[in-house]
């Protein structure tokens, strides 16, 4: 993966929504996008090395667990249903395996009953905002229509609250992250991904398998796109060895040591 820099003229970064691919400038000169150098043999990833650190920490924003621990914190981002999301709730389950699923406006209008499910099977539904927006140049009150309406939503269907936002495309802003923060958030990035959402550019299951591996290390939050067939053909096997080389996976409610 690239290193992203601070921006500080108008970069064009590629986004998805709802399945279109297109281009998108962001012209806010503070603005970030969470990337870096990944992970390997085991090592971590750069993100304590990145411009952006300090105001992760300074808004407690999560991207590792305890790096002293063989813990694993298993993300998806739904931005819209692609189909797999029932043979990922599956695998889950039959494997005994928490995850958070984090959940646009779109999403959550267009399948109620699985963001039910992931509930009802002890999952986490985080906020992904309503529209997926780049938050970085979206008006503070507009930024909290954008949570609540997710907020709403979800405990409409659930019952219950949404402690956990990750910011949409994971581009943010210092002014962004203390916004959601103030409004109750704990933002979520994190330390493994790959480029899983490009539904038209699929490699096989051995390749999501192989991506996620190698990148494997203590405390890591796994970033995973529900989007991908590759993704939810790994997963069980992706399980498997992770245990098999002595990983747990744990809930996001039970991370209590950010790392920095």
């Amino acid at each position: 993966m690239k290193k992203w820099f601070m921006v500080s003229v108008m970069i064009i970064l590629v986004v998805t929504c709802a399945g279109v691919h297109y281009i998108q400038a962001s012209p806010v000169k503070d603005a970030y996008h969470f990337g870096f150098k990944k992970s390997k043999d085991g090592g971590l990833a750069s993100i304590n090395e990145e411009g952006f650190k300090g105001i992760l920490e300074k808004n407690e924003a999560i991207f590792l667990g305890d790096t002293s621990q063989k813990e694993l914190y298993l993300t998806f981002d739904n931005g819209y249903e692609n189909g797999y999301t029932p043979a990922i709730l599956d695998v889950l389950k039959d494997k005994k395996v928490p995850a958070a699923f984090f959940v646009t406006g779109h999403y959550l209008k267009d399948q109620p009953e699985l963001v039910k499910r992931m509930s009802q099977e002890g999952h986490i539904v985080g906020n992904h905002s309503w529209s997926h927006p780049d938050l970085s140049v979206t008006p503070d009150a507009k930024i909290k229509e954008e949570l609540d309406k997710v907020k709403q939503e979800v405990f409409a269907l659930t019952g219950k609250e949404i402690p956990y936002l990750r910011p949409p495309r994971g581009i943010f802003s210092e002014r962004s992250l203390t916004v959601s923060k103030n409004e109750g958030y704990i933002n979520v990035f994190w330390s493994i991904a790959y480029k899983d959402w490009d539904t038209k550019v699929q490699h096989g299951a051995q390749y999501a398998y192989d991506q996620v591996m190698k990148q494997l290390h203590p405390g890591a939050v796994i970033l995973l796109h529900s989007v991908s067939k590759d993704n939810t053909e790994a997963l069980g096997q992706i399980i498997e060895a992770a245990r098999a080389q002595g990983y747990t996976f744990k809930s996001l409610d039970e991370l209590k040591t950010k790392t920095y």
